[in-house]
């Protein structure tokens, strides 16, 4: 696993910015989405940029929604991002366990404190009342929340009846006065006590709720920003209330916001909400990705594309942007496709390399002809997006056969209802492709230019014939230099075979 290691050389801050403590604390219940993602972009780059540390937590405290696989999925969605960590569950570190199922003990502690303080009370109401309860709120148009039945019952009943009685635990919110917090994108953010009801920490499970289980761990592991959507801003202030009422220092806050599909609207999967790993297999590489995700909602001036260390030494986190995002699917298919023409050939071949070595039919000899691959990706560099065009543009290299196509793709333009035309052409052009010396792309482009010539039709009329009966399609790398790097032999075979095709259509 990639971690423990900064990716290149961590920026150190602007003047007194102290190296940042962040997490990326995703909840094991399926693929991370492209929104929480971005989150973990920029927490990862403040991290970086200011020479701080980057942890990974796991928050599985809803055992029931957990998926099996998922944690290994999520991390693997950052390895492939190339969002390295300092401290995780793979790797631990000082203030470990890094998953909230094997911190039990942290929660239950902390719990006992707030009983003792008054700050927190045992709830016994069942669910069917807790029902009752917000059909009544719902009738008399109130706003839902629990209106704190339990809170009297002294303590040392509670304690009784919690022996044998199922029960969760509440903090107890302050019923007057207001709760102020701030949020480093957004200010201040204050909030009337009356308004918040008394939430629950504990569940009758003993599992934590998402509310303390994080600010005990944030507080536990010296969390300096905790980064996340803007979603949480309404449970803010109960946080807060948390963080002060344990003691404990609050960290910083930055909520940012959410990703709009193009025109508004949710993010839909048609529109880019996919997982990391789906971009994977979609041909998208990690680098493009990253820049795309760092600057939907933040920027630096009129850049765009920008290396991932230009992207550590410039990011500043309160430049993050206020205004909803928009998923531009086409702007990072554009942004692949300049990752892909600036990666070095050998680099780029090894991923080609890899993707055919899954793509291409099983009769293809395995391993995949790495040289072969090596000439191929010149040609093709300049013309692809996503590592995902790939295989159907180049595959003709490795067959050994290619079936000509349906006279219908041969029959076009010039050749249209003229097969018989068509096939004396491609017999000429097998002939022709048998002299010529040296086979190399230059010589047979001016071969068959002059071949245009006798045969009186344009070159872009033949060499679409060509291109067809050679790659058994009609767009494909540049046709002589494929033509150089599939030979002579095949060439002339492949030409013959759909030259036999035609006259057989044109036979009476």
């Amino acid at each position: 696993m990639t971690s423990g290691s900064m990716t290149g050389s961590a920026g150190t801050g602007g003047a007194g910015e102290r190296p940042a403590r962040v997490r990326y604390a995703p909840s094991p219940t399926g693929d991370p989405h492209v929104g929480n993602i971005r989150t973990a972009v920029w927490a990862w780059l403040h991290a970086r940029h200011t020479g701080g540390q980057f942890i990974v937590r796991i928050e599985d405290t809803d055992q029931a929604r957990k998926i099996e696989g998922s944690v290994e999925r999520i991390l693997g969605s950052l390895e492939w991002l190339g969002l390295d960590w300092d401290e995780g569950p793979d790797i631990g570190g000082p203030f470990g366990p890094y998953v909230q199922s094997e911190r039990l003990p942290l929660y239950h502690e902390a719990v006992e404190r707030l009983l003792a303080s008054r700050d927190a009370y045992r709830c016994f109401c069942t669910a069917e009342e807790l029902d009752a309860m917000r059909e009544r709120q719902r009738a008399e148009k109130r706003p839902p929340g629990y209106e704190g039945k339990c809170r009297a019952i002294p303590p040392t009943e509670a304690e009784e009846r919690a022996k044998s009685e199922p029960h969760v635990i509440r903090f107890a919110v302050p019923d007057e006065g207001t709760t102020v917090c701030h949020d480093l994108l957004r200010g201040r953010i204050e909030v009337e006590n009356s308004t918040l009801d008394d939430f629950v920490i504990l569940k009758s499970d003993r599992y934590p709720t998402y509310h303390l289980a994080h600010v005990v761990d944030d507080h536990a592991m010296e969390i300096t920003h905790v980064t996340r959507g803007d979603e949480w801003i309404p449970s803010m202030p109960r946080h807060c209330l948390l963080f002060d009422a344990l003691g404990y220092e609050r960290p910083i806050f930055v909520h940012t916001s959410i990703i709009l599909a193009p025109g508004g609207g949710k993010l839909s999967k048609r529109h880019g909400a996919k997982s990391m790993l789906e971009y994977a297999e979609d041909g998208y590489l990690p680098d493009a990705v990253f820049n795309f995700l760092c600057i939907t909602g933040w920027g630096y001036g009129d850049e765009t594309v920008m290396s991932r260390q230009q992207l550590i030494d410039v990011f500043e986190i309160e430049n993050i942007g206020l205004n909803p995002a928009t998923f531009d699917m086409e702007k990072l298919t554009w942004m692949n496709g300049v990752y892909i023409r600036q990666t070095p050939v050998e680099e780029l071949s090894e991923m080609i390399a890899r993707r055919l070595e899954v793509e291409l039919p099983p009769d293809v000899p395995r391993p995949v002809d790495r040289a072969l691959v090596e000439a191929v990706t010149p040609l093709i560099q300049e013309r692809i997006q996503t590592l995902a065009e790939v295989t159907p543009l180049i595959d003709f290299f490795w067959q050994s056969e290619i079936a000509p196509p349906p006279p219908e793709e041969f029959l076009q333009k010039r050749w249209k209802d003229r097969a018989s035309d068509a096939a004396s052409a491609l017999e000429r052009v097998a002939a022709a492709t048998e002299e010529v010396e040296p086979f190399e792309a230059g010589p047979l482009e001016e071969r068959m230019r002059s071949l245009c010539e006798e045969l009186e039709v344009k070159a872009g009329d033949l060499f679409t014939l060509i291109r067809i009966a050679v790659t058994g399609r009609r767009v494909s790398p540049p046709l002589f230099e494929s033509m150089e790097i599939v030979g002579r032999g095949v060439c002339v075979d492949r030409l013959r075979a759909a030259s036999a095709s035609l006259a057989a259509v044109s036979a009476p």
